[in-house]
């Protein structure tokens, strides 16, 4: 998988992070850690962070998620917000 087969960030509703822009992830690509955080997340103190193109999703540690496949997330798009983190994988499911 190249990066430009990654699924995109397709909305991100957690404002507290500084490569959020209007609900679009601007990182280059984020990482889901354990319980589905987003370990990318940073809290606003770089204003305008990231890069011009949508944020993709580099890497997911949940093996139990049903998109992902050896660690690569295989979803089309995911959604990031609040779960039981500030900034979460909400796309997460297990079969």
């Amino acid at each position: 998988m190249t990066t430009m087969q990654l699924p995109i960030i397709s909305m991100c509703s957690v404002d507290g992070c500084s490569y959020n822009h209007d609900h679009d992830c601007h990182a280059g690509a984020i990482t889901v850690t354990d319980g589905t955080s987003c370990g990318t997340f940073v809290s606003n103190g770089a204003h305008d962070a990231g890069v011009a193109a949508h944020g993709q999703v580099g890497a997911c540690h949940r093996s139990d998620c049903i998109h992902n496949d050896k660690l690569e997330c295989r979803a089309a798009s995911v959604n990031i917000g609040a779960g039981d983190d500030p900034a979460d994988c909400l796309t997460f499911a297990t079969a």
